[in-house]
């Protein structure tokens, strides 16, 4: 069975590999310079984490699902999930460098503010951001500015310059999943086709009635993704977010229905998946310029 290892500090995460700490709320990770070995273990991360990987020595997984791998990897963790690590043999010695910081260090800053845009950091464990020759410069250089400002004596500067630092190595991170988007271009276009037929089924089925309007949750799980991974990808697809799609959809079958049978507006709605009809009414008056009635009334 695995050890379970909640991982408050940053502290904790060097001393499982025997690493020193330099500063009590972030840390450079360097696996070439472990002494201790980590295997069979399960990490509950308190903490931010982000890691390159150069070559597969061990196995991640979050949940039952193994990280995509190839050479030169980017795995990212938050705080609140659970991790299982497999080391490939008897390793010690990893070519794996990153950053682990508590989110302390980062409250009252810019970075503090916007780390949830950061959404890589929940993307799925088959969503790893994997790096060219020259994006991987990029990070370790990154991560060569923070290690530098580490080394320096703690000052008032200290902590604005290392969180300044981290918002950029996080910027890089997501302009190469954006390019990553692009490069899988084919992969999510048949994502995007899946998803305009789930859209199809559901509304064509007895769900809505039954559970509702669908979440972005219910399509993601569906192709294999996460959430914030499908939610990026779609966007940048097709310039509108999955919730906009959903609201299109539940629009053009208003107008159907509304032009159609001899329904009311509240059957309209209660059939679409609207728990109150003043919702429907609310969507479709912000998406159409007016009620389901004045539509009706304008088009009969």
């Amino acid at each position: 069975m695995e050890k379970v290892i909640n991982l408050d500090n940053v502290d904790q995460y060097n001393h499982l590999y025997g690493l020193e700490t330099l500063h009590p709320l972030v840390s450079v990770v360097d696996l070439t310079k472990a002494t201790r070995a980590v295997n069979q273990i399960q990490m509950h991360y308190g903490v931010y984490a982000l890691f390159l990987k150069l070559a597969k020595t061990c196995d991640i997984k979050y949940g039952r699902q193994s990280y995509d791998y190839q050479e030169g990897t980017i795995v990212c963790f938050a705080p609140g999930q659970t991790i299982s690590v497999s080391t490939v043999g008897d390793q010690i010695s990893q070519p794996v460098y990153g950053l682990v910081f508590h989110p302390d260090l980062i409250h009252g800053t810019a970075l503090g503010k916007t780390i949830k845009n950061y959404t890589f950091f929940s993307y799925a464990v088959h969503e790893a951001l994997h790096l060219s020759d020259q994006e991987k410069e990029t990070v370790m250089d990154c991560l060569k500015k923070i290690s530098i400002e580490l080394e320096h004596p703690i000052d008032k500067h200290s902590k604005s310059l290392i969180a300044m630092n981290i918002e950029l190595l996080l910027n890089y991170c997501m302009r190469f999943y954006e390019r990553q988007f692009i490069t899988r271009s084919n992969a999510n276009k048949d994502a995007l086709t899946k998803f305009e037929q789930l859209l199809d089924e559901y509304f064509q089925s007895g769900l809505p009635m039954q559970e509702g309007l669908p979440s972005v949750k219910y399509f993601a799980d569906r192709i294999y993704l996460s959430p914030n991974y499908f939610g990026d990808m779609i966007k940048k697809e097709t310039g509108k977010t999955p919730q906009e799609h959903i609201q299109t959809k539940v629009i053009e079958l208003a107008k159907e229905h509304i032009l159609g049978a001899e329904e009311t507006i509240s059957e309209i709605a209660y059939r679409l998946g609207f728990q109150y009809p003043q919702h429907l009414n609310r969507l479709f008056k912000k998406r159409v310029g007016c009620t389901p009635n004045e539509y009706r009334l304008q088009n009969s």
